[in-house]
């Protein structure tokens, strides 16, 4: 377990990832929410899923992201003939050593891309479901550890509906975040196509050794007053109770988006989780998880506008939130 000492409060972070965020500025025009939903996903040991449109610089996002952090990266190109073992890895006879030896498979990397995840059949998408949960996986009763971190990269091309298959709820839920990678706005994409003119190279690597877990930790250390959680609490319930689902929220989204609004205080630079934290991330971490009935979606309903509607009727706690009870990070100092 992480050392208090170690963590890193919310303004040395936010000199950290302005480097970060700086390098990749070298390599990809606009998409700053994006390059905040990876931030937040690899400060509370999480997993994206991202949705758009081909040619919209995905893959070159995750992998510039990846080499400005430090991380090992692998792609996979998900497929129909996709089998568990091209994910995992499997076992071959070494003739030289007259023994079977353990190939490892690409899924053990810190940081690993999923394109067109919804290309493979279940089988193979189940085969993802033990690394995304436990940071590990078994291959043929032996069980090998991932990288810390670890975190899932997957794509999807929303427009497609032939040779996809839907992912399964589980596997949904495991995601933290969605997020979505529109087409850039006007004056962005003249700067893109300007920025493609020239040569690139390869982002520097800006974070050093331990800043990630020292920043994991910085976000454990967040002040949550106790109506936050119950706030997060009576968001779960109420989702849950919404007439148009099907399947409402999980316990584990629920902590998702308690997770997730620490993490977006401590990228705010406070030291203190506030209800509208809360509120910026329920989107992105609850409209993927919920399922609406058919005669919802037939009537129009989207997961979307139920979120908005129990965000409206839930009660907002009131409060200071962090003044009367200061973070450790405020104690230590003292």
């Amino acid at each position: 377990m992480m050392m208090e000492e170690e963590a890193v409060s919310p303004d040395f972070a936010e000199e950290i990832l302005g480097r970060l965020k700086g390098e990749i500025g070298e390599i990809i025009v606009g998409y700053e929410e994006q390059v905040d939903d990876f931030i937040t996903c690899l400060l509370i040991d999480g997993h994206l899923l991202v949705q758009g449109v081909p040619g919209v610089a995905k893959t070159t996002l995750s992998k510039a992201l990846t080499d400005a952090s430090g991380l090992s990266f692998n792609r996979i190109q998900f497929a129909q003939d996709l089998l568990p073992s091209d994910i995992t890895g499997h076992y071959f006879y070494n003739q030289k050593l007259g023994d079977f030896e353990m190939r490892k498979g690409p899924v053990f990397a810190s940081v690993v891309l999923e394109d067109e995840v919804n290309r493979a059949p279940p089988k193979t998408q189940s085969a993802l479901l033990e690394a995304m949960q436990e940071r590990r996986v078994t291959v043929e009763g032996t069980t090998f550890e991932l990288p810390d971190p670890f975190i899932v990269v997957a794509t999807i091309n929303p427009i497609e509906t032939e040779g996809v298959y839907p992912l399964p709820e589980a596997q949904m839920d495991r995601f933290l975040i969605r997020s979505t990678m529109d087409y850039l706005d006007l004056e962005s994409e003249l700067e893109m196509l300007r920025l493609k003119g020239r040569v690139q190279g390869r982002p520097k690597v800006v974070l050093k050794q331990g800043d990630i877990h020292r920043m994991r930790a910085g976000v454990l250390e967040m002040h949550m007053d106790d109506s936050i959680v119950e706030y997060v609490r009576d968001l779960m319930r109420a989702i849950r109770d919404a007439e148009p689902l099907e399947l409402g929220l999980s316990p584990r989204g629920g902590i998702h988006l308690m997770l997730a609004a620490r993490a977006h205080a401590y990228l705010s630079g406070r030291s203190y989780v506030i209800p509208d934290d809360v509120k910026s991330m329920a989107h992105k971490v609850v409209d993927h998880r919920i399922i609406l009935t058919p005669e919802a979606d037939l009537e129009g309903h989207t997961p979307g506008s139920v979120t908005e509607a129990v965000l409206s009727e839930v009660p907002i706690p009131k409060g200071d939130f962090g003044e009367e009870s200061p973070s450790r990070f405020e104690r230590k100092s003292e």
